[in-house]
């Protein structure tokens, strides 16, 4: 019995060290030394201070602010509860949230025409921090109205925080909403908290 016991013993012990202390160490250190900023979670700072994170989104709600995707993580954007809402697409209770939402957007956008796709769906987080620039710009009007800018000061901003491809072919074009709303605030006037 001593014979088996002992090697699975030991294998056990030995991948639980490898694969458990080892590995990730590696993985971590290898990660510290050529993406600093990643590793530590993409955090944005203003005067000093964190004020979120480029992966996850945030909730704003104010006309000065582009907004975000919709979120069904937690009470919404909650990064301790990230989820999507796993409605399928004949879900009743989908499309009344997508039309909810539809028509909320329009309210708020009376210039626009066709909502684009993402401003109504959450992701499959619930907390992409992405738009496409379809959504960007889809708001852009708003959100000059509400700043006291051109509707071309804001599509600058849009066009110079659009984002490509991952290695000019993964995914899509996106636009990351905290950084584009953060860039309008430096662009106008004192700084103030999202």
């Amino acid at each position: 019995m001593n014979h088996i016991l002992r090697p699975a013993l030991v294998l056990t012990l030995g991948f639980t060290a490898l694969t458990g202390a080892l590995y990730p160490l590696a993985v971590a250190g290898v990660a510290q030394a050529l993406f600093p900023q990643q590793a530590h979670g993409s955090l944005v700072e203003r005067e000093g201070r964190v004020i979120g994170s480029g992966l996850i989104a945030q909730g704003f709600t104010s006309d000065r602010y582009f907004h975000p995707r919709p979120s069904a993580a937690g009470q919404g954007y909650d990064a301790s509860a990230s989820s999507g809402s796993n409605l399928g697409p004949t879900s009743k209770a989908l499309i009344a949230a997508v039309g909810e939402r539809t028509a909320a957007l329009q309210k708020e956008n009376p210039d626009q025409a066709t909502v684009p796709l993402d401003l109504v769906t959450t992701s499959g987080s619930g907390l992409d921090p992405h738009l496409s620039p379809a959504g960007a710009q889809y708001q852009v009007a708003r959100v000059a109205k509400s700043r006291g800018l051109t509707a071309a000061q804001v599509q600058h901003e849009v066009d110079a925080l659009t984002e490509s491809r991952a290695l000019g072919v993964f995914g899509e074009k996106r636009v990351n909403v905290l950084r584009l709303n953060l860039a309008l605030d430096a662009l106008a006037a004192p700084a103030r908290a999202p």
